[in-house]
């Protein structure tokens, strides 16, 4: 059931929705980056919050462990709901990715214009948790628009075809789901550990 290969049959099997993904994703950074100055007052306020967050965090008693649960919490809970939320024919998806795209590539394009080490920031900042929390994302986001694909599709077929003609195979994609939800909690907290840890020291943690 919660198999690997199961995991991966399943990306594969639901692969174009998980491109769309992808792409969805890229034109978001690639927007962010292109128009940092226009966008700022979009992403700005999310970007301060967080920096506000964050500070707490930094100042706690216990500030690793405080990284942690917020960091794997908040990218948890946010990504099952993305996947909940497609159901509203991937659109919530689709825009959480786009945002989400958005805001990173105006964080990497406005430290490089304050005269920042934007490869550093990349290399230690993002690249040792990023590379399993944003494709973790990626495939909750994935799923979510499947999920609204899916429905659309039963609703095309439920005027038009008999019960026994419609090909929506609503048991496997609901097992898929499932078994990705697992995966992707598993992967968020494996990338949380990594950012509360070492990304945490890499980007300036005090010591303890």
């Amino acid at each position: 059931m919660f198999s690997i290969r199961g995991f991966i049959h399943d990306l594969r099997k639901y692969k174009r929705a998980m491109l769309l993904s992808i792409l969805i994703f890229a034109a978001g950074l690639a927007l962010g980056a292109g128009n940092a100055d226009t966008i700022t007052r979009w992403v700005m306020p999310d970007i301060e919050r967080l920096g506000e967050v964050s500070r707490n965090l930094a100042q706690s008693d216990h500030p690793e462990l405080n990284f942690f649960l917020f960091i794997f919490f908040n990218n948890a809970v946010k990504s099952i709901m993305v996947m909940l939320l497609g159901a509203f024919f991937g659109i919530l998806p689709a825009f959480f990715l786009l945002m989400n795209g958005l805001a990173l590539g105006f964080v990497v394009t406005a430290a490089g214009s304050e005269g920042g080490n934007v490869l550093d920031l990349i290399i230690r900042g993002l690249l040792p948790h990023g590379v399993i929390e944003i494709p973790a994302i990626l495939i909750a986001a994935g799923f979510g628009m499947q999920f609204g694909y899916l429905i659309l599709k039963s609703l095309g077929e439920l005027g038009s075809r008999e019960a026994s003609e419609r090909t929506v195979d609503w048991r496997g994609f609901l097992i898929s789901a499932g078994r990705g939800a697992i995966w992707i909690v598993g992967l968020l907290l494996i990338a949380a550990v990594i950012e509360s840890t070492l990304t945490f020291y890499l980007v300036g943690g005090p010591a303890r």
